[in-house]
């Protein structure tokens, strides 16, 4: 397919051209096109051509200058167009029967020149002659055309172009040749292919334009470069803002294993691929907005890496480095490669480069604000684009506090002592209040604000953050509802946070319901109603494999990440619900499945430990765990499990069951069991007090445990 649509250019002329003074007017002087030669012949020397006079003036030109009925009308109408007299121009133009004309012109044009050296001069003369004749006519058209246009009347306009381009069709059958062509008639044929889309879409008529774009660019016209690349650009901006779906490019004028586009997006990025491919060849004059509508178009298809490919083979010098460092850490970030995005950043940022670079900083933030190892660096990224926007933008200083607090939460949840964490969480919460502050209809502000709250367990001001989201977004984003939900789980409200899963589902699109269910069956678990969650866990599981079929198994992985649930997840639930429920067939039945998709998980040996200890496999538990931990050294729930285990087995494991506990609460502050177990550990060591603090703080989260981790969110 790309061969063809760059089959234009490939094809153009190359300096062979006939002099450009050469004269359509048999055994005659070429006449200027500004001269009053035309109006001397006709007798008038500067009066415009009305109805009374334009047979009078033809005769006269025809007489004089040896040339047929619609030649001389050409020949009187251009000069009457030329002098801005279009309406009289268009009278000119009406008595040209262009049909009477190929007739004519077809036999001598469409021949193929001889081969013989002492035949080519006389097939040449009479190939120019006929071309002289075929070039006049049709550029008579073509400024009929163009008349209409500017008479309004754009609908007529289309059609007279299409005649043309219909006529050059019907007298070249085998195609524009490259050599031999007089250099008016490729002109004329030239812009009348330009002109065509442009004029159906002036007149509403956009399958037409989309139909004339393609024919430029798929049949042989004989295009200079600069021509083609014009139409490629304009077919390709029609294809991405003209808001009119296109049909795909029929089959016949494809060769075989050639790719064919299936919507407006995949044929606009082929020809904007194209478009660069003839900058680096040398063929075109480097255009930004190329490179402006190629990101638009990938970023529509989520193929930001493919961008950052074609940024980084654009030569050096085009753009700054800074910009092109940046415009690339966009791209990464947007694939999920936020190491090679951060590393460019951190570039840029340098001290001899662009340290103060506020769009720079703040996205560098955001990244550091998804990791907690980043977390630190983000704080510092967060603070020097505050100091840089103080001065300058209300907005962007909201924006940088947003990420400041959304980096302490982070940095919070690994601080090595409870007097850290909390110094951590209260600046976090401060710089979230001072954003919206500043910014009091940011909703994603308020969403964020909300789950930190929920995380420090503030369910009344988080449950105000979930409604208030809801309302800014019109409940069209389901996280929204699914922080509701939690927020009423973790306040025991089980029966309402059901009803508002259930109007989520009903507001949501069905591929986005993965999470609400997911919610559902838990809910249901908590409920004691086991068979309604094995219910709602088959419902997901039919979407999901439902989804797996429509996309296939190569997907977005920030999609997979943010907004869709795995078929892996979806067994280990139920393995963990028949778990729960002491159906242990069906329980490992279901962790073959998980394993099945993901050999080496935590979460799945995780499960498989918890099955082996109620069996009471105590050491097939412990190895269980062990290997969960080793697949992912910080997975809370094993470590957990782990001190648990080491608790019942006497005395000289308390210390070590202690260790495991304690780190886990380091991770998971809010995990009840940890607190549980090592309330426990305590007991059995002779802390009464401190064992009396541990089952408190337990008893307290499980009255505010919802029924699926806010970090789930």
């Amino acid at each position: 397919m790309a061969a063809e649509w760059d089959s234009g250019s490939e094809a153009g002329p190359t300096g062979v051209w006939p002099p450009a003074t050469a004269s359509p007017v048999k055994g005659k002087e070429a006449l200027p096109e500004e001269s009053d030669a035309g109006v001397s012949v006709s007798g008038s020397s500067e009066a415009k051509v009305d109805d009374g006079n334009i047979q009078e003036a033809e005769s006269s030109l025809r007489e004089g200058l040896s040339l047929n009925y619609e030649e001389a009308r050409a020949l009187l109408g251009r000069l009457e167009y030329q002098r801005g007299n279009v309406e009289a121009a268009l009278r000119v133009f009406d008595g040209i029967d262009l049909q009477a004309a190929i007739q004519r012109f077809q036999p001598s044009l469409s021949e193929k020149p001889l081969s013989k050296r002492n035949n080519k001069l006389r097939s040449d003369s009479s190939n120019s002659g006929s071309q002289h004749a075929a070039s006049l006519v049709l550029e008579a058209i073509y400024l009929k055309s163009m008349s209409l246009q500017k008479l309004g009347k754009a609908m007529e306009a289309a059609k007279q172009c299409k005649s043309v381009l219909d006529a050059v069709e019907s007298i070249f059958q085998c195609g524009i040749p490259g050599v031999m062509v007089e250099q008016k008639l490729q002109e004329t044929v030239s812009k009348s292919v330009e002109l065509l889309p442009e004029l159906w879409k002036q007149a509403g008529a956009y399958q037409g334009a989309l139909d004339s774009y393609r024919r430029a660019l798929l049949s042989q016209w004989n295009l200079d470069d600069e021509c083609c690349t014009r139409i490629q650009k304009r077919f390709a901006g029609f294809l991405l803002y003209g808001g009119v779906e296109a049909s795909p490019p029929s089959l016949a004028s494809q060769t075989e294993g050639s790719f064919v586009p299936r919507n407006n997006l995949e044929e606009a990025i082929l020809l904007l691929m194209i478009l660069l491919k003839k900058w680096f060849l040398g063929k075109t004059h480097w255009d930004p907005s190329v490179m402006e509508h190629l990101t638009f178009a990938l970023s529509l298809c989520g193929q930001t890496s493919v961008l950052a490919k074609h940024l980084e083979e654009v030569l050096p010098g085009i753009y700054p480095r800074t910009e092109r460092w940046y415009s690339l850490a966009l791209c990464y970030f947007a694939a999920s490669h936020n190491e090679a995005a951060l590393n460019l950043l951190k570039k840029s940022l340098n001290k001899n480069e662009s340290p103060n670079d506020i769009m720079a900083l703040l996205l560098a933030a955001k990244i550091c604000s998804s990791s907690y190892l980043l977390a630190s660096e983000g704080v510092d990224y967060a603070r020097r684009a505050i100091k840089d926007a103080e001065s300058s933008d209300g907005h962007l200083k909201s924006v940088a506090l947003h990420f400041l607090g959304s980096c302490l939460a982070k940095k919070s949840r690994v601080a090595s002592s409870d007097h850290q964490r909390s110094l951590l969480q209260t600046e976090a919460l401060k710089s979230l209040n001072e954003a919206v502050s500043l910014d009091r209809h940011n909703p994603e502000l308020i969403y964020d604000m909300g789950i930190e709250y929920a995380e420090q367990r503030n369910l009344h001001a988080a449950l105000k953050c979930a409604k208030e989201f809801i309302d800014a977004t019109g409940g069209s984003v389901s996280k929204g509802w699914r922080l509701l939900s939690l927020v009423l789980s973790a306040q025991q409200r089980y029966s309402e946070a059901e009803v508002v899963t259930d109007a989520a589902l009903d507001e949501t699109a069905k591929w986005e319901q993965g999470p609400l269910l997911r919610i559902r069956a838990k809910l249901k678990v908590a409920q004691s109603l086991p068979m309604e969650a094995v219910e709602a866990y088959r419902t997901l599981l039919a979407l999901v494999q439902a989804q797996r079929k429509a996309y296939g198994s190569i997907k977005n992985s920030a999609e997979e990440d943010e907004d869709k649930v795995s078929e892996f997840e979806v067994w280990q639930g139920l393995a963990n619900l028949y778990s729960s429920l002491s159906y242990w067939r069906d329980a490992e039945i279901c962790l073959q499945k998980a394993k099945a998709l993901k050999a080496y998980s935590a979460t799945t040996l995780h499960a498989e430990g918890n099955i082996h200890e109620m069996s009471e496999k105590i050491q097939d538990a412990l190895a269980a765990y062990f290997n969960a931990l080793s697949t992912e050294v910080e997975h809370v729930p094993s470590k957990v499990s782990i001190g648990a285990l080491l608790a019942k087995k006497g005395p000289k494991y308390l210390p070590v069951a202690r260790c495991f506990l304690s780190d886990a609460l380091r991770l998971e502050p809010t995990n009840r069991m940890a607190w549980y177990y090592l309330g426990k550990v305590h007991k059995h060591d002779g802390r009464q007090a401190d064992a009396a603090d541990c089952f408190q703080a337990a008893s307290m989260l499980e009255d505010s445990d919802p029924v699926e981790s806010f970090r789930s969110l």
